[in-house]
């Protein structure tokens, strides 16, 4: 489409007009030679092609306009440069459309007797400047209606940018009225678009600071801020920037996220959480079978549950599975240790605090760790070195739902579900007046004890399998067993420290082993000697000449196989034969490269 056609009905108003005033007939063509407005005999041709279209190699009149940009004045019709005379012309003066510099068409004046052809033959310097401020005007009209669109298609461009944006958009004016906001601040604000135009914000968020950027033009970011009371509270992260003009402030923009979603997106980016899904959990024996059934009952609960049994045994694995075969698996799982933070910082950690609640606040306040936790779950280990005062605290949690941050006042609802866990026998700290039997009943609604490794014996060697994979991947060994002795060693030790020892004791022996297969001296000296009869100086001599020839053995084939030399070479140099070579290789499980 031409840029004249776009504003044809202007056209055909001003050649009407023209035609009127100067009582001869007036047609305007576009660059494409198409009759976009004309009068009197040319009237019924409008949208037609002029015939010069049909000729683009002669050199005629409107091929001459767009070519040359300049003005015609034809007295003659016959003369051949004219073009096709359709309806009886006997003069014409034409001048070119020109929008910044270029020709968009061209606008004529018509004689079609020889009154009319006498006025423009008189005339036609006057005509000739009228016609070109007739055709200015036209042009202006063709660019207004161009910035006119871009500005239509920017305004569409920034309302799908706004509308897409996942974020709570409003603008207000010096006032404070409410004059946009986008489709995300109406659905979590909770009020239709509709009836927030034109209102003040401070009908809607009562005492809303944003009245004072509007005075002092001083805007601020991610501030929280919390509107109403629970459960119909909005707890919102507000950014607000002042709009300014001519040195005053004529409004602002209000940007704002629900506090819960923020708090996902901080979970998310921060922690390095891995979706544990119970069955990951390793093991077959009868005692741990039934404690992954009971997990998975009680996964579809939101009732606190109560975690117990010793050091090591796995009690935050099952947390971690338990929250990730639940429904708020998609939601936080924030996970503290009540043990490991110093009891001055525990309470702020745990609840948040405002900002100035003491020297060393953060601007703004921060979040405790039940807020961040929100939809989600918090597993509370160590929940037996949780101090007296802040007991209390917990206890209220459970009891109202809500939590309120060290130096404030407002109620903050959370939804959580609490795990704990303890290794320490919390009866036993009730009754010496050291835990409260009030919260300890609140949180044991479903308690969960994890066997010790001494009762499952039957899942050592399968633990073993899994962690001697781990730690070759992780420590790039070639380590394809353990020996017949290692593993006797490891099912007979009673695992002090459980599962997590025993993780241990893997790792340390796959970092110590230079041959294929774990061998009784490279796992931990304590297995090792508890195994050979809990005294050192009751180990065999076997055991100790066996562990030198290995050493030597090993040492030898470094040194020999550095000089390129085959196994048969390597054995005449040690003094044995190829097949003793090959049949000591094997039993030490000694790594052999290049030979």
């Amino acid at each position: 489409m031409s840029l004249l056609s776009v504003i044809a009905n202007t056209a055909q108003q001003v050649a009407e007009a023209i035609s009127a005033v100067l009582d001869v007939e007036t047609q305007i063509l576009d660059d494409e030679y198409t009759i976009v407005a004309a009068t009197g005999k040319y009237r019924e041709l409008v949208g037609t092609k002029d015939a010069e279209a049909y000729h683009p190699d002669e050199e005629f009149l409107y091929t001459r306009v767009f070519r040359t940009g300049m003005s015609f004045v034809i007295d003659d019709p016959q003369d051949s440069m004219y073009g096709p005379i359709l309806i009886g012309e006997v003069g014409e003066i034409c001048c070119p459309i020109k929008l910044n510099g270029k020709v968009i068409g061209a606008m004529s004046l018509v004689a079609f007797d020889k009154s009319q052809k006498d006025k423009l033959q008189d005339k036609k310097e006057q005509l000739k400047n009228f016609l070109h401020r007739m055709a200015f005007l036209l042009a202006s009209r063709v660019s207004e209606t161009e910035a006119y669109k871009r500005l239509e298609i920017d305004s569409n461009k920034m309302q799908i940018i706004v509308e897409s944006i996942n974020q709570g958009l409003i603008s207000v004016d010096r006032c404070g009225a409410i004059t946009h906001c986008n489709s995300y601040a109406e659905s979590i604000i909770g009020i239709e678009k509709k009836y927030m135009l034109g209102r003040l914000i401070t009908e809607i968020w009562p005492r809303s600071p944003i009245s004072e950027v509007l005075k002092t033009g001083q805007g601020y970011e991610e501030k929280e801020e919390i509107y109403g009371t629970p459960p119909y509270q909005m707890h919102f992260l507000v950014t607000v920037t002042p709009i300014c003009s001519g040195g005053a402030t004529v409004g602002a923009v209000i940007s704002f996220r629900n506090m819960s979603v923020v708090r996902q997106l901080a979970y998310d980016l921060t922690d390095n959480k891995v979706a544990l899904e119970l069955d990951h959990i390793v093991g077959n024996s009868k005692n741990i079978v039934e404690v992954k059934y009971q997990a998975l009952r009680v996964a579809r609960s939101n009732s606190t549950i109560l975690i117990t049994g010793e050091s090591g045994t796995g009690k935050e694995l099952f947390a971690r599975a338990i929250h990730y075969a639940s429904p708020r698996r998609k939601k936080p799982l924030v996970i503290v240790n009540c043990g490991a933070i110093p009891e001055t910082l525990l309470e702020s950690e745990l609840f948040g605090y405002e900002e100035g609640a003491f020297t060393g606040a953060s601007r703004g306040g921060r979040p405790g760790k039940f807020e961040l936790a929100g939809g989600g779950t918090i597993f509370l280990d160590e929940i037996g070195d949780l101090p007296l005062h802040l007991q209390v605290k917990i206890l209220h949690i459970l009891q109202r739902r809500i939590v309120e941050r060290v130096g404030g006042n407002t109620p903050i609802p959370v939804d959580v579900r609490i795990i704990a866990a303890t290794n320490r026998n919390l009866e036993a700290m009730c009754a010496a007046g050291e835990f409260r039997e009030d919260l300890y009943y609140r949180l044991n609604v479903i308690p969960m004890l994890i066997p010790p490794l001494r009762s499952r014996r039957e899942d050592i060697i399968v633990l073993m399998e899994c962690f001697l994979k781990k730690y070759c991947g992780l420590l790039d060994k070639g380590i394809e067993h353990c020996s017949d002795n290692v593993v006797q060693a490891f099912t007979r030790y009673h695992w002090p420290g459980n599962v997590r020892e025993l993780e241990n004791a893997v790792e340390y022996a796959v970092n110590m082993e230079s041959g294929k297969i774990i061998s009784l001296n490279s796992i931990p000296g304590k297995i090792r000697n508890h195994w050979l009869g809990h005294d050192p100086e009751n180990i065999h001599l076997k055991h100790h000449l066996e562990d030198a020839e290995r050493d030597l053995l090993a040492q030898k084939i470094v040194e020999l196989s550095g000089h390129n030399l085959s196994k048969k070479e390597i054995a005449r140099l040690m003094g044995i034969s190829r097949a003793t070579l090959y049949r000591k290789i094997k039993q030490y499980g000694i790594k052999v490269n290049n030979i």
